[in-house]
């Protein structure tokens, strides 16, 4: 399939779900630029973040990464049938997740919604009606939710998060940029930044009721983001980085 850039950026949430049948060229001007290909995540019954070692074909259940999960004192996620062993983050991840935490705890101070971070599980069930039905588990860097009222009896979280964050590592940037961006939007998220420590930007993404992406804005370190969820919730990308 070939389609021009700009149909790409308006709609890149109908093509992210097409790359499932076919390889997808992007012209500029009438002339190929690149090319997008699906992102094939190795079938390990265990993903390590940093290495993949214990390789099998098999997928688990949530019963079985509940199994796994209180039987360990490890971190893992749950995404699409796969396991994933959380690497321990950098001193300058814990940094920049500090910097922007400590803005969203002084914005959202007296407000309903609340500011979270890792790890709390985020339990996250996609087009399905409910989470039994495609049962996934994160646990991302910063979390905003606001209702509240979906965390249930045993203090899990099982709603649908207002705005996300990820601060990428070099481990992890296939898992956040396509598998978690796939998830978060199909779930309902309404809007989701990914944080590149390296080139100090951020790509923020704003998704669409109809769980598509509205907007996607590329910010450097002279900018300053603004939520598109949360009126007067802004950062300039400088303070974020300013420590690294």
């Amino acid at each position: 399939m070939r389609v021009n850039s700009t149909d790409l950026q308006n709609a890149f949430g109908k093509y992210l779900s097409l790359l499932e049948k076919e390889d997808i060229i992007i012209t500029k001007n009438g002339r190929s630029v690149a090319k997008l290909l699906r992102y094939n995540e190795p079938d390990y019954f265990l993903v390590h973040e940093e290495s993949k070692n214990y390789k099998t074909t098999k997928r688990i259940s949530y019963e079985e990464y509940m199994d796994l999960v209180d039987s360990s004192d490890q971190r893992y996620e749950l995404i699409d049938g796969e396991n994933y062993l959380l690497a321990t983050p950098s001193f300058k991840h814990q940094v920049v997740v500090n910097e922007i935490s400590g803005h969203f705890y002084n914005y959202f101070r007296g407000k309903s919604c609340r500011s979270l971070t890792s790890p709390f599980d985020v339990r996250l069930f996609g087009f399905a009606t409910k989470f039994e039905e495609d049962p996934n588990v994160v646990q991302p860097d910063v979390v905003v939710i606001c209702d509240l009222d979906k965390i249930n009896e045993a203090n899990k979280y099982e709603g649908i998060p207002s705005l996300i964050v990820e601060v990428l590592s070099p481990s992890t940037k296939g898992k956040d940029m396509v598998m978690k961006l796939n998830l978060y939007m199909k779930s309902g998220v309404l809007e989701y930044w990914v944080v590149d420590m390296e080139s100090k930007s951020i790509l923020q993404y704003s998704f669409s009721p109809e769980r598509d992406i509205d907007s996607l804005k590329s910010l450097g370190e002279e900018d300053t983001i603004e939520s598109s969820a949360f009126a007067g919730l802004k950062i300039l990308l400088g303070e974020i980085f300013a420590e690294i």
